[in-house]
């Protein structure tokens, strides 16, 4: 049985900030445009923010409005964010989809499209292991996965940079129960996506995208192996980054993807 949600607006100075809550979790989200949805999944690991958007290659909520109706939100607890609820230990990985498919339901969303940069890449293999058959398509912007060359960056860039802040705010948090939390997201799952193995990427029938980079926290060889298992995948050029020229091909190879794999019925709806 689904927990009683309730809606409220928070007012940020002249700005009202669109919160959704379901029990003890409050998430920040925020809307554009209009059209087959499109769930977007922030970069910049535990301290992912709508706010962070606008440093990414590309903003989301800017660039696919004109055909999507585009939805964002704060990853739960990050600093920086609006979004706030337990730190749930044993199921690190699967709170942030509680949220995520909450978020929809209670917008009304059946089926969607889903974009993740960064930690959005495991996030987005977690919820098509969960709830595959509402995801329409997946475009993973240099997705997170394991280096054995970096085996623990997301512990130390997450205890370092996301923990400290954290435990300000949260005084009832202990550093003790973030590391355990941290431990069980990735020190115990180093391997591949963290979040599935590679039999599940290789029957998962979803289209996907992949947009890989290639530093020690996205890397290539990762990115690339998932493209290779996926029996729907595509990839974009490489290096994609590298200037506006680019990341202009990367955006219209997103456009033309989406636009293949909106659902038939609600495309020509919407011709």
């Amino acid at each position: 049985m689904l927990t009683k949600i309730a809606k409220f607006t928070m007012y940020e100075g002249d700005s009202m900030m669109p919160i959704y809550e379901k029990g003890p979790v409050k998430i920040h989200y925020e809307e554009a445009g209009s059209g087959f949805p499109l769930l977007v999944i922030p970069g910049g690991g535990l301290n992912g923010t709508i706010a962070g958007l606008a440093s990414h290659a590309f903003n989301p909520l800017e660039e696919f409005s004109d055909t999507h109706r585009v939805i964002a939100l704060d990853h739960r607890n990050a600093n920086g964010g609006q979004t706030e609820g337990p730190l749930e230990i044993e199921r690190t990985w699967d709170g942030f989809v509680d949220d995520q498919l909450g978020l929809l339901d209670y917008l009304g969303v059946e089926q969607f499209m889903v974009m993740g940069f960064c930690i959005g890449g495991p996030m987005i293999w977690n919820l098509l292991k969960h709830s595959g058959d509402r995801v329409a398509a997946a475009i993973l912007v240099h997705p997170s996965g394991y280096s054995s060359s970096h085996p623990d960056i997301f512990y130390n860039n997450n205890i370092n940079g996301w923990a400290p802040e954290f435990v300000k705010r949260r005084p009832e948090i202990t550093m003790e129960m973030i590391s355990d939390f941290l431990n069980n997201m990735y020190t115990k799952r180093a391997d591949f996506v963290f979040t599935v193995d590679r039999d599940f990427v290789r029957t998962c029938q979803t289209p996907v995208l992949i947009l890989p980079d290639d530093i020690p926290a996205h890397p290539y060889a990762t990115a690339m192996e998932t493209a290779l298992l996926a029996p729907n995948a595509q990839v974009s050029l490489y290096p994609w980054k590298e200037n506006d020229r680019k990341i202009e091909l990367a955006v219209r190879h997103i456009h033309s993807f989406m636009a293949t794999n909106v659902p038939a019925p609600l495309e020509t709806a919407m011709t």
